[in-house]
């Protein structure tokens, strides 16, 4: 399976910038598999697909202020995006990493220091000088990914941002989850259906490039996960009792089925990587947005749905100008 056959043309147009005023009037394209038909409604509709007995699951990861600016005794500055939250030492994508060495000390905007360690999986390790915590909360940036041509906006700290996240660790947002508000989630509970949470702190692991041009060589980057016993009662009584899981994300999928062969509590690492060919185990039904081509998450989405029936939903999407990626609208695929 090659690569290239994951490739979409998208205008530079259609790139979300922002997300619509109201999280849940964002516009909602509905994939039924059995029908093979595509409808196009709004995200609030979205509860009428909710029935008792289901169990949605959600990610209730938190993203943390995960790019620091600094300068180098030259005066050159320097750009840590942070992979992961720990004290001291954890690890950055380091830019310009070329010409930061070991031992280098970067003086960032908040007063503090941080030092330029050996290089790890990904990036480099940073050792800070002080609680990374306090660094964050004074001068941590909102990890907007690259296509979101603009700097982070003080808006950005709640829009990208679910409004049940409370674990922080993630450098991405679980973004099929941006479109839910309370009082959504309140008339989901209102048609019977169970919420159930696993936390994936989603990192460079869900968004690094697929090089290799055979899809089954790309090897994922290890994000931390964890699957409360509760939820993992809730998924087994749902599929005894003839209920459906919706899982909102690629990254609550990825948990599920991480975990599917044993449905337990369970926390640790996953490179768990899903690609057509692959038979989904536990999620039912997916809400989703729409995804880079050639990535992991487009991967992800023609695995559950067919490569081919997907190609036809994002060329309807582009031609009914949806808006795409992380701010951008989203997609149920029952």
């Amino acid at each position: 399976m090659k690569l290239s056959e994951f490739d979409y043309s998208l205008p530079k147009e259609l790139i979300a910038q922002y997300p619509v005023r109201e999280r849940q009037k964002c516009r909602l394209m509905v994939l039924d598999r059995s029908k093979r038909s595509i409808a196009h409604k709004t995200f609030e509709d979205i509860t009428g697909y909710f029935n008792e007995g289901d169990l949605v699951v959600l990610n209730d990861t938190k993203v943390m202020p995960a790019r620091l600016f600094g300068k180098r005794k030259t005066g050159g500055r320097v750009e840590l995006f942070l992979l992961e939250k720990k004290n001291p030492v954890c690890e950055a994508l380091v830019r310009p990493s070329g010409r930061v060495k070991e031992g280098e000390k970067i003086a960032l905007e908040s007063g503090d220091e941080a030092e330029i360690l050996n290089r790890g999986e990904v990036g480099r390790f940073v050792r800070f000088n002080s609680p990374l915590e306090g660094i964050l909360e004074k001068a941590g940036h909102v990890p907007l990914p690259p296509y979101i041509d603009r700097d982070d906006e003080e808006s950005d700290r709640h829009d990208y941002q679910t409004v049940y996240g409370k674990i922080e660790g993630a450098t991405a947002s679980p973004t099929a989850g941006l479109h839910f508000t309370e009082e959504l989630i309140g008339r989901v509970k209102g048609r019977g259906a169970r919420i159930g949470y696993v936390t994936l702190h989603t990192n460079y692991g869900t968004f690094a490039p697929v090089k290799s041009e055979d899809v089954e060589s790309h090897r994922m980057h290890k994000e931390y996960f964890e699957l409360p016993e509760e939820t993992a009662r809730a998924v087994a009584q749902t599929k005894k009792g003839g209920g459906k899981v919706f899982a909102v994300g690629t990254t609550a999928t990825r948990v599920l089925e991480t975990c599917a062969d044993a449905m337990r509590a369970a926390k640790g690492y996953t490179d768990f990587y899903i690609y057509p060919g692959y038979k989904f185990k536990v999620v039912d039904i997916l809400i989703t947005n729409f995804h880079l081509p050639k990535s992991t998450l487009m991967l992800l989405v023609s695995a559950f749905a067919g490569k081919d029936f997907i190609f036809e939903a994002y060329r309807q999407a582009i031609e009914m100008r949806y808006r795409f990626f992380s701010y951008g609208d989203a997609m149920l695929i029952l």
